[in-house]
């Protein structure tokens, strides 16, 4: 497999797994990995969450890692990567009011690279309209928004990926061997 130049788009509380998880497997495996994030430069970092499935009718919430970004997010182009990787947890929710973001987003769509989003990531995807007869998974809580923006929620286990052209979606970090090996096959 060719060496791949992936852009990770994250914001403060992200998801701690599905941050740093999918970051050190894709640079493991040969890819060339750059995080970034609105308003922050290299050697910046996020906070992240670590959530949780306990029993309760949505997850649980804990205090991450501070992760440390390691390329700008000022000047990143979808032309300069192979891939889109957005990370799920509570950034999303802040990353879709950051117009740069989604011109960014459907810039990737546009081109049609892979762009693997798990968990909330779907709420980005939806703020920037990239949804529209798509089809995807998304944590649960989710399944509105997807439907809101034209696009087909699909309901799988939690382990599992799902696929939709170059669109690799998952609904959280226990499907990371699902998604990241579906990302890998788009990747070639």
């Amino acid at each position: 497999m060719a060496s791949k130049s992936i852009l990770m788009l994250v914001g403060d509380y992200a998801e701690d797994y599905e941050t740093m998880v999918p970051f050190q497997a894709l640079q493991m495996v040969g890819h060339r990995v750059d995080a970034v994030c609105p308003g922050k430069t290299s050697g910046q970092f996020i906070r992240t969450a670590i959530h949780d499935f306990e029993g309760d009718q949505t997850y649980s919430e804990k205090p991450g890692h501070n992760f440390v970004l390691n390329a700008d997010f000022e000047g990143v182009t979808a032309e300069a990567y192979d891939a889109l990787v957005i990370p799920g947890g509570r950034a999303p929710e802040y990353l879709r009011l950051n117009e740069q973001v989604l011109v960014l987003v459907r810039a990737f769509a546009a081109a049609n690279k892979p762009i693997a989003a798990v968990c909330h990531g779907a709420q980005l995807l939806a703020a920037a309209g990239v949804l529209k007869g798509r089809a995807c998974s998304a944590y649960p809580a989710c399944a509105p928004e997807v439907r809101l923006a034209g696009g087909e929620y699909v309901e799988i286990a939690v382990d599992a990926a799902h696929v939709d052209g170059n669109l690799i979606t998952a609904p959280a970090w226990p499907a990371h061997p699902a998604w990241l090996a579906a990302l890998l096959a788009q990747l070639g």
